[in-house]
């Protein structure tokens, strides 16, 4: 029987995955999370309505159709994305925002055209630094704030899809039909969905998304003083047993997920004794840039009681899991050891 969605808020929408559905390599549309900051259209723009805007700094301002995105060379990439608030409720200090526990985040095939072959197209003046992204979902509240952010020009180019494919099939409304951009392995936030504007700018986009969320700061401080919240940071979560489930002795398997955004998975280590003792995971299932990898941990169960069960990763790059997050007031990317450890316990079979 398929678990229903966590749902924190109907309005905006934002529901996490359930974490039964997180131990497929590939997270089903149906289940995957959900994070909203305006209303989702009711109906999905018609195609032959919806055109895509390129502008700004650019030697030539374009407008597509959705056929003129179709006939350039589509790419599929699988992808893990996160919310960047996920695991927000896990903190030893309450945070600000949605109470994500492990749910936002997803793996998905994303059928698209790279970014670049666009900006390509429209020819970026030497003056270009950020590339801008507006969606067109209605915003809620009196203040009319749209969704729009931007990511660094770099970025734009080497790594980042304009998606209108999810998994095999057309985009799903509630993840941006018709069209969404994707910031390999960054966090949600950077990966605007109902794309329709794009602009090129000699900054980073100035607004609400950008200036006063989506940023670490800490409580009193200006939120602009803060890092801009951008790639994922290597994470390691336990998709089975779960959290409070009693076990019977003998051979247990420990499974899970680790990623690490644009780096890939190195090792995955699990210790059952709250952390004094480390023992290598096995890596397993596909493994592909950009993307989680699964692992497993058969653990010989000695005695009956009661352990706590952790685990920590470690990238490409030699980034390892802190052993505790770094808290900051919004509560972004907690990757800490110690905040995503289960507690179980083993009967005597």
């Amino acid at each position: 029987m398929k678990k229903k969605m966590r749902v924190m808020t109907k309005k905006p929408l934002n529901a996490e995955t359930p974490i039964e559905s997180l131990r497929s390599w590939i997270t089903d549309n149906t289940v995957f999370f959900k994070r909203n900051q305006g209303q989702i259209m009711e109906t999905p723009i018609a195609l032959s309505d919806w055109r895509l805007k390129i502008e700004g700094l650019v030697k030539q301002n374009l407008r597509f159709n959705f056929e003129d995105i179709r006939r350039l060379p589509k790419v599929e990439v699988a992808n893990t994305m996160e919310c960047s608030g996920n695991s927000r409720s896990l903190l030893k200090k309450k945070a600000s925002g949605n109470p994500w526990i492990i749910g936002g985040v997803g793996n998905a095939i994303w059928g698209g055209v790279w970014l670049k072959e666009l900006l390509e197209k429209a020819q970026l003046k030497t003056t270009a630094k950020h590339i801008s992204f507006e969606g067109l979902e209605k915003p809620l509240g009196s203040a009319g704030i749209k969704f729009t952010r931007s990511i660094p020009v770099e970025k734009a180019i080497s790594s980042t899809l304009l998606a209108y494919e999810m998994n095999g099939g057309p985009l799903p409304l509630e993840h941006g039909f018709p069209l969404r951009a994707l910031a390999l392995g960054w966090t949600g936030a950077n990966c605007v969905k109902w794309l329709h504007k794009i602009s090129v700018l000699d900054r980073p986009h100035e607004g609400f998304f950008m200036d006063k969320v989506y940023r670490t700061f800490q409580k009193g401080q200006d939120p602009k003083s803060g890092a801009i919240v951008e790639d994922i940071m290597v994470k390691s979560i336990i998709t089975d047993p779960l959290n409070g489930e009693t076990l019977s002795a003998g051979i247990a398997a420990i499974r899970g997920s680790a990623y690490a955004g644009e780096a890939r998975i190195k090792k995955v280590d699990v210790s059952v004794d709250g952390g004094h003792r480390w023992i290598a995971a096995n890596l397993i299932g596909p493994e592909q840039p950009y993307a989680w990898r699964h692992w497993e941990y058969l653990w010989d169960i000695g005695q009956p009681g009661s352990y706590t069960i952790m685990t920590r990763a470690t990238d490409t790059n030699g980034n390892r899991q802190p052993e505790t997050a770094q808290w900051n007031f919004l509560g972004y990317g907690n990757n800490g050891i110690r905040e995503h450890g289960i507690d179980v316990t083993i009967s005597h079979g």
